[in-house]
């Protein structure tokens, strides 16, 4: 929406105000206000039209429409000790009206007309255009028809241990699942249930492979590069095992390249029909900060997103600050036009008899 101003009152002295407005919205449960928005500062003029800003529903007025939506103008000051000029209420439903004569709203300061008896009003505000985007959710779109494409991506490097030994999260129990295939469990058979084929790659990265020893960092866990497609969760299950005996732990942890090999997919179809989700397990220790946070950059603008699931008792800074949340990553000057990646410590869903509880997702 935007709006604009006419004749608001002259604060400044020895200049023309310069206008900025706040929105607040009401809190039913005590009548106080809590703002949701502030305009820009339009300096040197009177009669303000400020840009046009988005403002998401449930911040202005919950999903109520008719709720109360305070509207108040000041005049900016440098030292935060802004001037009240004076203030005007109204709703979404009255704002949902559009540009038209119910929303030219006279801004009222209500001290000055206590004070004088000829007092009309501190100016006007108009709403100069207003509309509604709608969101889709993510089960909009599998309604719609769109495919989920559902790879795995498991951490081969040496920093977990000697899969031969108990304190290793590769060690292979023949009684109890490791950390690895608990976490896929959790996190996959979940996610299956959007998959229609349930045909999952599954790549494993950070070892030596046979015969020669080279290292990889995007190899197929059934050992069949052309069609490295497991079935179902059981079979990414087997495949890790069957890994688990032929390669050498090694390293370095490497996430880049499992992420560019989905975005390659993801970048050939963009008509909104598929979806790609990448599960990366990992016990935290990444190598290529920067050439990842590129390749997440990258990705951004891509129909994918990224699960990372940390396992162990690691400290996961990096993959905190690969998830995004407080802080949007970038690389290169370039900031990643929404956040793809999630990150989860496995340790935090787990019970006391070490049974996962994963409920999201």
């Amino acid at each position: 929406m935007q709006f604009c101003a006419n004749k608001l009152d002259k604060k400044d002295f020895f200049g023309k105000s310069g206008p900025l407005s706040w929105f607040s919205t009401e809190n039913n449960e005590d009548g106080t206000f809590t703002i949701c928005h502030k305009t820009e500062v339009v300096k040197n003029t009177l009669n303000p039209v400020w840009q046009p800003f988005t403002i998401p529903v449930r911040a202005l007025c919950n999903g109520d429409y008719d709720r109360t939506i305070k509207v108040e103008v000041y005049d900016w000051d440098r030292d935060g000790s802004h001037d009240f000029i004076g203030d005007f209420t109204t709703s979404y439903r009255e704002l949902a009206r559009g540009q038209s004569q119910f929303n030219v709203y006279e801004v009222i300061n209500t001290k000055k007309k206590m004070k004088k008896k000829k007092y009309v009003n501190s100016g006007t505000v108009t709403l100069l255009s207003f509309s509604v985007e709608s969101e889709f959710t993510f089960l909009d779109y599998i309604k719609g028809g769109t495919q989920i494409n559902f790879t795995v991506a498991i951490d081969f490097t040496a920093s977990n241990g000697n899969p031969s030994q108990s304190t290793s999260l590769h060690y292979m129990n023949p009684y109890q699942l490791n950390a690895y295939a608990m976490a896929l469990k959790a996190v996959g058979e979940i996610i299956q249930d959007y998959d229609s084929d349930k045909m999952f790659p599954a790549l494993g990265f950070g070892a030596k492979l046979p015969p020669d020893g080279h290292v990889s960092h995007e190899f197929p866990l059934n050992g069949n590069m052309e069609n490295p497609y497991c079935n179902g969760i059981e079979g990414i299950l087997e495949a890790y095992h069957q890994s688990l005996k032929t390669v050498q732990l090694y390293g370095p942890t490497n996430f880049a390249p499992v992420v560019n090999h989905v975005a390659r997919y993801a970048a050939a179809v963009q008509d909104g029909s598929q979806y790609f989700v990448l599960l990366i397990i990992t016990d935290g220790v990444i190598s290529d900060m920067a050439q990842t946070k590129e390749a997440i950059v990258n990705a951004a603008k891509l129909p994918m997103s990224i699960i990372i699931v940390g396992v162990g008792q690691a400290e996961f800074d990096a993959m905190v600050e690969l998830d995004g949340d407080d802080i949007r990553i970038s690389s290169r000057g370039k900031l990643a036009e929404r956040d793809i990646v999630q990150f989860v410590p496995f340790r935090d869903y787990m019970d006391r008899t070490g049974n996962h509880e994963i409920k999201w997702v």
